[in-house]
């Protein structure tokens, strides 16, 4: 636990800086503009992730609307503006959109930290990140080397929801049911952190498996009308390339096809030759609807989020990613299946903490990225 008064006394100030204004132009385009900030950065969260939540819900800043109810009931008035969070030695941020500008709000390296440090619950595994939406959270649960696993993976996808908490006039603990789901006798679920989305109006949840020293797949898990989680589909195990091959990553769970059911992005061989995939989920099965070589990944024990999609307005979203190599980030559209780039835009330095976007009414104004050499940059949404 840590003291939100100690979090508040860490605010250190509030400086605006312009977005990149988007502009119409090649496929290859060169605009990227720094962010200023007084520390080198070595960690990224992005909107939705349980650190920028943790931000923007506690009070402290003035891009929060509302704090999240405990009543998982409870619609009105949660609603917060999306937030990326970066920090490394010496400080903190918290990054923003204000009308066309980019707002930076400096935060105590420590006070970030403590969010983090949330991340990862009780008794789930080592190093790992759970994902949080409403009130359901997933993460790995087990031991680290479970069936020969690598270190990170898990036996078991807990996922834990808070139930209502109903009228009462003395305080109680919000009750919580938790269940846990094994991928099967000859696999594991990969360190990866799962991902939450909604299937036909109820939950679900996406998580990578692994299958011996190089083959991995993913698994989704889904909630029934009777309220019990089921494995419901798994992916065949996909090998990689030789015996250290990291695992399949997640890139984004959104609709790319703009068919009103999310689609899973992921990269095979996220850290060789990145072959990215869109995977569709119809009639309790999985299915491969296009893939491309030629993109990048988070390697194996790597946390960083190297993909984000990219809100266009009502029309299908794309997605942004770097390329092989990370030199490049690639802006892509998935809606045939098979990715296209719309746009490709050289960078300074690798890709290495992260890749958000942030956007307004639904369309990407800003793409943020964090660089190997400390930098983060922004990029106007093509």
């Amino acid at each position: 636990m840590f003291d939100r008064r100690a979090v508040l006394a860490a605010l250190l100030s509030l400086t605006a800086l312009p977005a990149p204004a988007a502009e119409d132009g090649p496929k290859e385009r060169s605009k990227v503009e720094p962010v200023t900030l007084p520390f080198a950065v070595k960690a990224m969260r992005g909107p939705g992730s349980d650190v920028a939540l943790s931000v923007a819900t506690s009070g402290l800043l003035p891009v929060a609307r509302a704090p999240a109810s405990a009543d998982p009931k409870a619609t009105a008035g949660t609603a917060v503006a999306p937030v990326v969070v970066v920090w490394g030695e010496g400080g903190g941020a918290v990054l923003s959109l204000d009308g066309d500008r980019l707002r930076t709000t400096l935060v105590g390296a420590e006070a970030i930290e403590g969010f983090a440090a949330a991340e990862t619950p009780r008794g789930a595994v080592p190093g790992s990140r759970r994902a949080l939406d409403g009130p359901l959270s997933a993460y790995l649960t087990g031991p680290t080397r479970a069936l020969g696993g690598a270190p990170g993976q898990g036996a078991v996808l807990t996922l834990r929801e808070r139930q209502p908490l109903g009228v009462t006039a003395e305080p109680k603990a919000v009750p919580v049911t938790t269940q846990t789901l094994a991928p099967g006798d000859d696999r594991v679920f990969a360190g990866r952190t799962p991902r939450i989305t909604r299937l036909d109006g109820r939950p679900a949840v996406v998580a990578v498996t692994a299958q011996g020293a190089a083959g991995s797949g993913l698994a989704l898990a889904a909630k029934g009308k009777d309220g019990t989680w089921t494995l419901a589909a798994q992916t065949p195990p996909q090998a990689g390339k030789g015996n250290e091959a990291a695992p399949l990553a997640l890139a984004a769970i959104a609709d790319f096809s703009g068919t009103g059911q999310p689609q899973v992005a992921a990269i095979r061989a996220p850290d060789g030759e990145g072959v990215l995939q869109l995977w569709r989920f119809a009639d309790g099965a999985f299915s491969l609807a296009g893939e491309g070589p030629g993109y990048a990944g988070p390697a194996a024990g790597e946390e960083a989020d190297l993909a984000a999609p990219v809100p266009r307005g009502g029309n299908p979203p794309d997605l942004a990613l770097p390329v092989a190599g990370r030199s490049a980030l690639a802006v892509v559209s998935l809606k045939g299946g098979s990715p296209a780039e719309r746009a490709r835009i050289p960078l300074p330095a690798p890709a290495a903490h992260g890749v958000a976007v942030l956007d307004a009414g639904g369309t990407a104004k800003t793409i943020l990225v964090g660089l190997a050499d400390g930098r983060l940059v922004a990029v106007p949404a093509p």
